[in-house]
């Protein structure tokens, strides 16, 4: 027997769902925060928050939002 239209859409749609759930739970996981400078040149670097670098960025950054929000 053929399934009905709508249900082999529905179906489709939850397949779908479920994926992109599976793909932002594995990203929430393995995400963690970090700093990413630029310098001339297209030179670069990402420090991670748990470093003595990161931890400077992290207060700069948020000292930067905190001037920025009182104007």
């Amino acid at each position: 027997m053929v399934p009905k239209p709508h249900r082999v859409l529905i179906g489709r749609v939850a397949g779908y769902a479920d994926e992109a759930a599976a793909y932002l739970r594995r990203r929430r996981t393995t995400r963690q925060p970090f700093a990413r400078v630029w310098w001339p040149g297209d030179r670069g670097a990402a420090f991670d928050a748990g470093s003595e670098a990161g931890r400077a960025l992290f207060l700069a950054a948020s000292r930067v939002i905190e001037a920025a929000s009182e104007e």
